[in-house]
């Protein structure tokens, strides 16, 4: 028998709610994606602009794209069994999610996306819950 889920994703991190008969467990799933260095431009303060200090744009977008790739990929992994899906959270993380969802022929079971701001755990299970007790 299947379950329902909901997910709480950013780029940093995934709260997975599985909503049973038997109630609801929480799980979680931290991202290594790495924040992005910047670029700064000549400073008259610190000298001139030495490029070897932060890599090229192409080489950080690739790695921050394969760091996403392994973490979306755990997060298809953990709700691969549910029959229902609510995806929500406040960046572009649930948009992604919902289109690997769908390459992983899971796209049907996502019922809901919505934006949603920082929650803590017991906000997000509580959502999870209300929404499928509906």
């Amino acid at each position: 028998m299947g379950y329902k889920a909901g997910i709480w994703i950013d780029h940093r991190k995934a709260v997975i709610v599985a909503v049973t008969d038997g109630g609801t467990a929480t799980s979680l799933i931290v991202s290594r994606a790495e924040k992005h260095l910047q670029r700064t431009g000549d400073s008259p303060m610190k000298g001139r602009f030495e490029e070897k200090r932060v890599p090229a744009d192409d080489i950080r977008q690739r790695h921050l794209t394969a760091q996403l790739n392994g973490f979306y990929d755990a997060v298809i992994a953990s709700v691969r069994g549910a029959e229902a899906l609510l995806i929500f959270g406040p960046g572009e993380a649930k948009g992604e999610l919902k289109k690997r969802l769908a390459r992983a022929k899971l796209g049907s079971r996502v019922k809901r996306v919505e934006t949603a701001d920082k929650m803590t755990d017991r906000q997000i299970a509580a959502k999870v819950h209300l929404y499928f007790a509906e």
